[in-house]
């Protein structure tokens, strides 16, 4: 296993991008000034995950996507161990926020994120078409801290 940060044509992974994100344009706000981290075993492209500096010591998972074939076989958790060890030293507060689904709360609370904040009606207002997750319709992003 290894994990590369690709600097160029980030774009080349917009289809794992989208699984997380499922608007191209609002990955696009952030794929730019983010560093992309890629997961490979074996030549294969497991996971990916968009991470941006919000502020001096604060940074932010913008997309954490685990290739379908190969979920839940602890490459998204291998891929956060990653992000905490890389940003540990330069990182006091590493935030994420998604959904209030059933999928990845209890995803990002296994990896030791705690809540945060919410942000009311955010999927409403910046995406084009309902995101449904687990039957639910996503309404509110919620933010979920780490302290590094």
């Amino acid at each position: 296993m290894k994990i590369d940060i690709i600097s160029e044509n980030k774009k080349q992974f917009i289809d794992l991008l989208l699984l997380a994100d499922e608007q191209e344009s609002m990955i696009d706000t952030y794929l730019k000034r983010g560093t992309l981290f890629v997961l490979y075993e074996q030549e294969y492209v497991k996971c990916v995950c968009v991470v941006t500096k919000e502020k001096e010591r604060i940074y932010e998972i913008k997309n954490l996507a685990v290739h379908p074939d190969y979920k839940r076989q602890g490459y998204g958790t291998k891929m956060l161990e990653y992000i905490f060890d890389y940003y540990k030293k330069v990182c006091d507060i590493l935030f994420v926020g998604t959904g209030d689904s059933p999928l990845t709360i209890p995803f990002y609370k296994s990896c030791g994120f705690v809540y945060s904040h919410k942000i009311k009606n955010f999927f409403i207002e910046h995406y084009d078409t309902p995101i449904i997750e687990c039957g639910i319709q996503l309404v509110d992003m919620i933010y979920l801290k780490k302290l590094l």
